[in-house]
């Protein structure tokens, strides 16, 4: 797969968009401001609504990028613009460092295989029993996905929760992932809940948040497997390190286990752990004495 990617950088990587996470926030913050305004706009004509798309409004296609998520108005005003502030300035740190480890192109393509696999779980959603029309929340939990990828780039960076509590980010997303798995679950739940009450519009968009929780999971998880080096456990790979093991270990060891004696006492350092052994840079040969024959012994000199 890291081939596969390096293939494609090389033919498409010029197209490549720099510091796309600019972009991405002023999609954020637009999304953020209709919400404020009406997000009611947002459903009615921006949102991904597949029996709309398919009755012309492609727009659809591009403009549920737009979604009225990134305002928390029921925290109050005053705290709302804090924790919006405070998600702007991770969602530049997550996106400038993952570009930094990644590069620009892999960058580029986490949001596109993000919003691809956030139209295909649309429409495999409205084909389904379900026949879920809109899809709900698809790119808002992307955005967040970018905080796994940077865990695993940066484990041990630590932020402060709260702005109070320094935690390491690994713990962070051990949290997060936790906490996705039981809205998952939550919402999967409600979906069958209030299909069974007779309300199947609102169904379809709890299922819908549950699938795009699960798409942002497994786009994250398509790049970390990605980038991995999978040469180390090829199984030509492994017995070419086991054979060269073996065949160290028959060459240098010694008896019991040691590795190190005297050419000339035939003490290792197991017989004794205060003796030092070194190679002689005037015999001819790989010769090793201890410390007390070091300086002491008749040089080798091959004919």
């Amino acid at each position: 797969m890291n081939q596969f990617l390096n293939k494609l950088e090389k033919k498409y990587g010029r197209y490549a968009i720099p510091d796309l996470i600019k972009y991405i926030v002023a999609l954020y913050c637009l999304g953020a401001v209709l919400g404020l305004v009406n997000q009611n706009i947002y459903y009615q004509y921006l949102a991904l609504d597949m029996n709309a798309v398919l009755h012309g409004q492609v727009w659809r296609l591009v403009t549920f990028l737009l979604e009225p998520y990134g305002f928390d108005s029921s925290l109050g005003i005053i705290l709302g613009v804090i924790f919006f502030f405070f998600q702007i300035n991770l969602f530049f740190l997550f996106g400038r460092s993952l570009e930094q480890a990644w590069g620009t192109f892999r960058f580029n393509l986490y949001f596109l295989t993000g919003y691809l696999f956030n139209i295909l779980a649309a429409v495999i959603l409205y084909v389904s029993p379900l026949h879920a029309t809109i899809y709900d929340s698809g790119l808002h939990y992307i955005y967040w996905s970018m905080f796994f990828a940077f865990a695993v780039i940066s484990p041990n960076m630590e932020l402060l929760l709260y702005g109070i509590i320094p935690l390491k980010v690994k713990w962070l997303a051990i949290f997060d992932a936790a906490f996705m798995l039981y809205d998952i679950v939550k919402k999967v739940y409600y979906g069958f809940y209030l299909l069974r009450m007779g309300q199947p519009y609102v169904s379809s968009m709890c299922f819908s948040v549950a699938v795009a929780i699960v798409v942002a999971m497994a786009n994250f998880l398509l790049f970390f497997f990605a980038s991995r080096d999978y040469q180390r456990i090829r199984p030509k790979q492994v017995h070419r390190r086991r054979e060269f093991k073996r065949k160290t270990q028959q060459t240098g060891g010694y008896p019991g286990g040691a590795r190190h004696r005297c050419a000339i006492c035939g003490r290792t350092e197991l017989d004794d752990d205060r003796l030092d052994f070194r190679y002689c840079s005037k015999c001819d040969g790989n010769y090793e004495y201890c410390s007390d024959h070091l300086f002491t012994h008749q040089h080798v000199r091959k004919q």
